[in-house]
């Protein structure tokens, strides 16, 4: 781990979702305070839409198949009412953040990947929300290897 600091990150297991299961339908909502930079890492079959913010800085990840190929879907919104110069911000600090909250939810879920070994070979494609072209759109992040 390069940047994370496992004493500041929170996991909560919700939905009665099991610490090796599901695949399909597990889903990660990260979360953070800008006071203590402690990250909160939600896990369950919904996402934890009670820990997001007016300030949409959350990270929304889910397991995702596509010809017999496991992938995370990662969501990050850049913002549909933002100005153009704040959601160029955003989308800054979105990308140099990402690896940060992606080894969040590698860690935060760890007993899952050693249950499920194969899914460190997964693909990451991240999704960003914007209403300007060039702050939306899919954008590859490596595979959950690079996160562990």
């Amino acid at each position: 781990m390069d940047r994370l600091n496992p004493d500041k990150l929170y996991v909560e297991f919700r939905d009665d979702i099991t610490k090796t299961q599901p695949i399909i339908g597990r889903r990660y909502t990260l979360t953070h305070s800008d006071i203590t930079a402690n990250l909160f890492l939600t896990i369950g079959l919904n996402y934890a839409y009670d820990k997001i913010t007016e300030m949409r800085d959350e990270v929304l990840a889910t397991w995702k198949i596509n010809d017999n190929e496991y992938f995370l879907y990662t969501y990050c919104y850049v913002g549909r009412d933002f100005d153009y110069n704040e959601s160029k911000i955003r989308y800054k600090i979105f990308n140099r953040e990402l690896p940060l909250a992606l080894e969040a939810i590698r860690y935060g879920d760890s007993t899952f990947f050693k249950a499920n070994p194969k899914l460190d070979n997964s693909p990451v494609w991240v999704y960003f929300d914007s209403s300007y072209p060039e702050f939306s759109g899919y954008r590859y992040f490596g595979r959950m290897k690079n996160y562990k």
